[in-house]
């Protein structure tokens, strides 16, 4: 491959997360052939491509979920290749998986606790707690309901929120809106966007391409464990190849 087509210009921004030549297998089933990106302070990037492409699996080797079987990650000049992803927290990575990932035997407010396990600050939890609240008020109506009794989007509601009480300032999110209505999905993509504006980096693998691209300061197009593409998101969601295979033009 002689490397991914670049479109556009990016805005230079101080590096914080920086992947390199990553490679993934799963058994003699390679997922992931050398990638490189890169995350800027306070940036939002997407990663856009068919399932199967890879997409998932450089989520969850950043984040400590899977060795890689190649290459290095490194979180504000620190490599963290190959790290767990207990160590990551402290360090300022959240990751909400795909499937939510949340206590469905726990109650909301239980899982929103646990996602600040390692703080101590009180008041900054209650801080943040209400911040939540703000971005989603019915989890303040649910406190005390489990997690398993709520609808999709509420349960995505409060995966996004338990990641953000553990107060990242990179956030890994896989696929937020999997399964959910459209103004429930609207929703989350606009709240994404106000949390991006109080500071917070967003690392984001979502199906829906035009939502991502719409959000996403740059984005990477994945193919078969490999980067085609990159851009910013708007000169991406107007190139004539994305729209042809990712969004439906």
């Amino acid at each position: 491959m002689s490397g991914p087509a670049v479109l556009g210009e990016r805005t230079p921004r101080d590096p914080l997360l920086e992947v390199k030549d990553l490679q993934v297998a799963y058994g003699a089933i390679t997922a992931l052939r050398g990638i490189s990106l890169s995350l800027g302070q306070g940036e939002v990037v997407a990663l856009i491509g068919a399932n199967g492409a890879g997409k998932t699996s450089t989520l969850r080797a950043i984040s400590g979920m899977l060795r890689p079987k190649a290459g290095k990650i490194t979180l504000r000049g620190q490599d963290i290749t190959g790290k767990k992803a207990h160590t990551l927290l402290p360090l300022g990575m959240a990751h909400a998986p795909e499937g939510r990932g949340i206590f469905l035997n726990l109650s909301v407010e239980e899982n929103l606790q646990l996602g600040a396990y390692l703080r101590k600050d009180t008041d900054g939890i209650q801080s943040d707690l209400e911040q939540s609240f703000g971005f989603f008020p019915v989890l303040k109506d649910r406190l005390q309901q489990l997690a398993g009794t709520l609808s999709g989007g509420e349960q995505q509601m409060l995966a996004i929120s338990r990641a953000l009480m553990s107060r990242p300032s990179l956030l890994l999110l896989d696929e937020p809106s999997l399964g959910l209505a459209p103004q429930i999905i609207e929703k989350i993509f606009g709240i994404l966007r106000d949390i991006n504006q109080k500071g917070v980096s967003i690392l984001l693998v979502e199906q829906n391409a035009h939502l991502a691209l719409n959000l996403a300061h740059y984005g990477y197009v994945l193919e078969t464990g490999e980067i085609a593409m990159t851009g910013p998101g708007k000169t991406l969601l107007a190139s004539e190849e994305v729209k042809k295979a990712y969004l439906g033009e």
